[in-house]
Protein backbone atom coordinates (compact mmCIF):
# COMPACT_ATOMS: atom_id res chain seq x y z
CA UNK A 1 0.00 0.00 0.00
CA UNK A 2 1.12 2.88 -0.61
CA UNK A 3 0.56 5.45 2.23
CA UNK A 4 2.94 3.35 4.72
CA UNK A 5 5.83 5.83 5.43
CA UNK A 6 8.07 2.42 5.99
CA UNK A 7 8.01 0.86 1.80
CA UNK A 8 10.60 2.37 0.20
CA UNK A 9 11.15 -0.46 -1.65
CA UNK A 10 10.09 0.47 -5.34
CA UNK A 11 12.12 3.36 -4.75
CA UNK A 12 15.46 2.22 -4.79
CA UNK A 13 15.11 0.65 -8.44
CA UNK A 14 14.14 4.25 -9.39
CA UNK A 15 17.33 5.32 -7.76
CA UNK A 16 19.43 3.10 -9.50
CA UNK A 17 18.12 3.91 -12.61
CA UNK A 18 18.49 7.80 -12.28
CA UNK A 19 22.05 7.30 -11.42
CA UNK A 20 22.97 4.73 -13.95
CA UNK A 21 20.98 7.39 -16.40
CA UNK A 22 23.37 10.31 -15.37
CA UNK A 23 26.23 8.01 -15.95
CA UNK A 24 25.06 7.69 -19.32
CA UNK A 25 25.10 11.80 -19.95
CA UNK A 26 28.41 11.81 -17.95
CA UNK A 27 29.80 9.63 -20.35
CA UNK A 28 28.63 11.88 -23.50
CA UNK A 29 30.12 14.86 -21.03
CA UNK A 30 33.29 12.87 -21.24
CA UNK A 31 33.15 12.50 -25.16
CA UNK A 32 32.91 15.81 -26.18
CA UNK A 33 35.45 17.71 -23.84
CA UNK A 34 37.98 14.41 -25.31
CA UNK A 35 36.58 16.59 -28.49
CA UNK A 36 36.88 19.53 -26.88
CA UNK A 37 40.20 19.15 -26.06
CA UNK A 38 41.10 18.01 -29.11
CA UNK A 39 39.85 21.01 -31.23
CA UNK A 40 41.44 23.27 -28.15
CA UNK A 41 44.68 21.68 -28.74
CA UNK A 42 44.62 22.67 -32.36
CA UNK A 43 43.42 25.79 -32.37
CA UNK A 44 46.24 26.68 -30.08
CA UNK A 45 49.04 25.22 -32.44
CA UNK A 46 47.31 27.33 -35.11
CA UNK A 47 47.34 30.80 -32.98
CA UNK A 48 50.58 29.99 -31.41
CA UNK A 49 52.10 29.68 -35.13
CA UNK A 50 50.11 32.88 -36.42
CA UNK A 51 51.87 34.78 -33.72
CA UNK A 52 55.07 33.41 -34.31
CA UNK A 53 54.16 34.66 -38.10
CA UNK A 54 53.31 37.83 -36.55
CA UNK A 55 50.05 37.14 -38.89
CA UNK A 56 48.26 39.67 -36.22
CA UNK A 57 44.39 39.45 -37.53
CA UNK A 58 44.68 36.13 -38.17
CA UNK A 59 45.89 35.07 -34.94
CA UNK A 60 43.68 37.41 -33.09
CA UNK A 61 40.44 35.04 -34.91
CA UNK A 62 42.07 32.21 -33.80
CA UNK A 63 42.15 33.38 -30.11
CA UNK A 64 38.27 34.36 -30.49
CA UNK A 65 37.58 31.23 -31.31
CA UNK A 66 40.28 29.31 -28.70
CA UNK A 67 38.54 31.15 -26.00
CA UNK A 68 34.74 29.99 -27.07
CA UNK A 69 36.02 26.32 -26.97
CA UNK A 70 37.49 26.87 -23.78
CA UNK A 71 34.17 28.81 -22.55
CA UNK A 72 32.20 25.62 -24.08
CA UNK A 73 34.60 23.40 -22.43
CA UNK A 74 34.18 24.79 -18.96
CA UNK A 75 30.62 24.63 -18.97
CA UNK A 76 30.90 21.08 -20.16
CA UNK A 77 33.31 20.08 -16.93
CA UNK A 78 31.02 22.15 -14.89
CA UNK A 79 27.49 20.16 -15.87
CA UNK A 80 29.45 17.01 -15.55
CA UNK A 81 31.40 17.72 -11.85
CA UNK A 82 27.45 18.85 -11.53
CA UNK A 83 25.95 15.50 -12.37
CA UNK A 84 29.06 13.36 -10.63
CA UNK A 85 27.87 15.45 -7.42
CA UNK A 86 24.26 14.28 -7.86
CA UNK A 87 25.34 10.29 -8.20
CA UNK A 88 27.27 11.11 -5.05
CA UNK A 89 24.27 12.34 -3.52
CA UNK A 90 22.01 9.54 -4.73
CA UNK A 91 24.64 6.67 -3.68
CA UNK A 92 24.34 7.93 0.01
CA UNK A 93 20.55 8.28 0.33
CA UNK A 94 19.37 6.09 2.77
CA UNK A 95 15.93 7.67 4.29
CA UNK A 96 12.92 8.95 2.74
CA UNK A 97 13.79 12.87 4.06
CA UNK A 98 17.37 12.05 2.42
CA UNK A 99 15.68 11.46 -0.82
CA UNK A 100 13.71 14.78 -0.88
CA UNK A 101 16.48 16.83 0.34
CA UNK A 102 18.72 15.20 -1.98
CA UNK A 103 16.70 15.72 -5.17
CA UNK A 104 15.00 18.62 -4.34
CA UNK A 105 18.14 20.81 -5.34
CA UNK A 106 19.33 18.10 -8.11
CA UNK A 107 15.99 18.77 -10.26
CA UNK A 108 17.12 22.45 -10.15
CA UNK A 109 20.47 21.31 -11.17
CA UNK A 110 19.27 19.48 -13.83
CA UNK A 111 17.44 22.31 -15.33
CA UNK A 112 20.20 24.38 -15.63
CA UNK A 113 22.47 22.05 -17.03
CA UNK A 114 19.71 21.19 -19.49
CA UNK A 115 19.81 24.94 -20.42
CA UNK A 116 23.28 25.52 -20.82
CA UNK A 117 23.92 22.44 -22.31
CA UNK A 118 20.79 22.33 -25.23
CA UNK A 119 22.62 24.62 -27.38
CA UNK A 120 26.26 23.44 -27.33
CA UNK A 121 24.98 19.51 -26.75
CA UNK A 122 21.54 18.83 -28.77
CA UNK A 123 22.03 15.15 -28.14
CA UNK A 124 22.39 15.37 -25.15
CA UNK A 125 19.32 17.20 -23.82
CA UNK A 126 17.11 14.42 -24.33
CA UNK A 127 18.66 12.27 -22.09
CA UNK A 128 19.23 15.10 -19.46
CA UNK A 129 15.32 15.62 -20.30
CA UNK A 130 14.80 11.86 -18.85
CA UNK A 131 16.99 12.41 -15.93
CA UNK A 132 14.72 15.36 -14.97
CA UNK A 133 11.33 13.58 -15.40
CA UNK A 134 13.17 10.67 -13.79
CA UNK A 135 13.98 13.06 -10.54
CA UNK A 136 11.03 14.56 -10.81
CA UNK A 137 8.85 11.46 -10.54
CA UNK A 138 10.26 9.91 -7.63
CA UNK A 139 10.14 13.21 -5.62
CA UNK A 140 6.61 13.26 -6.45
CA UNK A 141 6.15 9.53 -5.07
CA UNK A 142 8.23 9.88 -2.25
CA UNK A 143 5.75 13.21 -1.18
CA UNK A 144 2.84 11.53 -1.54
CA UNK A 145 4.32 8.30 0.37
CA UNK A 146 5.86 10.33 3.04
CA UNK A 147 3.81 13.59 3.12
CA UNK A 148 6.94 15.49 3.06
CA UNK A 149 6.90 19.07 1.56
CA UNK A 150 9.48 20.47 -0.96
CA UNK A 151 10.96 23.81 0.42
CA UNK A 152 11.94 25.02 -2.98
CA UNK A 153 13.72 28.13 -1.88
CA UNK A 154 16.34 25.76 0.25
CA UNK A 155 16.39 23.14 -2.56
CA UNK A 156 17.34 26.69 -4.98
CA UNK A 157 20.07 28.02 -2.62
CA UNK A 158 21.12 24.69 -2.42
CA UNK A 159 21.02 24.08 -5.92
CA UNK A 160 23.00 27.40 -6.55
CA UNK A 161 25.29 26.17 -3.78
CA UNK A 162 26.29 23.16 -5.38
CA UNK A 163 26.42 24.98 -9.35
CA UNK A 164 28.54 27.25 -7.71
CA UNK A 165 31.25 24.64 -6.38
CA UNK A 166 30.93 22.78 -9.74
CA UNK A 167 31.95 26.18 -11.82
CA UNK A 168 34.80 27.01 -9.36
CA UNK A 169 36.18 23.60 -9.76
CA UNK A 170 35.86 23.48 -13.67
CA UNK A 171 37.56 26.86 -13.55
CA UNK A 172 40.69 25.45 -11.73
CA UNK A 173 40.68 22.40 -13.62
CA UNK A 174 40.56 24.23 -17.23
CA UNK A 175 43.42 26.17 -16.34
CA UNK A 176 45.49 23.08 -15.45
CA UNK A 177 44.28 21.45 -18.31
CA UNK A 178 44.64 24.50 -20.84
CA UNK A 179 47.78 26.58 -21.52
CA UNK A 180 47.27 30.09 -22.18
CA UNK A 181 46.83 31.77 -25.75
CA UNK A 182 49.95 33.75 -26.81
CA UNK A 183 49.49 37.50 -26.74
CA UNK A 184 53.15 37.66 -28.70
CA UNK A 185 56.59 35.63 -29.72
CA UNK A 186 58.38 35.92 -26.69
CA UNK A 187 61.54 34.42 -26.06
CA UNK A 188 60.17 31.07 -25.60
CA UNK A 189 59.83 28.83 -28.65
CA UNK A 190 56.16 27.36 -29.08
CA UNK A 191 55.45 24.03 -30.42
CA UNK A 192 52.06 22.42 -31.57
CA UNK A 193 51.19 19.39 -28.74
Amino acid sequence: MRTSFNNPGPLKPRLDALARQINVVMAKLDSSMAKIRDRDAALFAKTVAAVQKRETQRASMLANELAEVRKVGKMVTQSRLALEQIVLRLNTVTEMGDIVSTLAPATSIVRSIKQDISGVMPDAEGQIGEVSSLLSGILVDVGSIGGNTINFETANEEAERALSEAAAVAESRMKEKFPDIPESVGEESFEAA
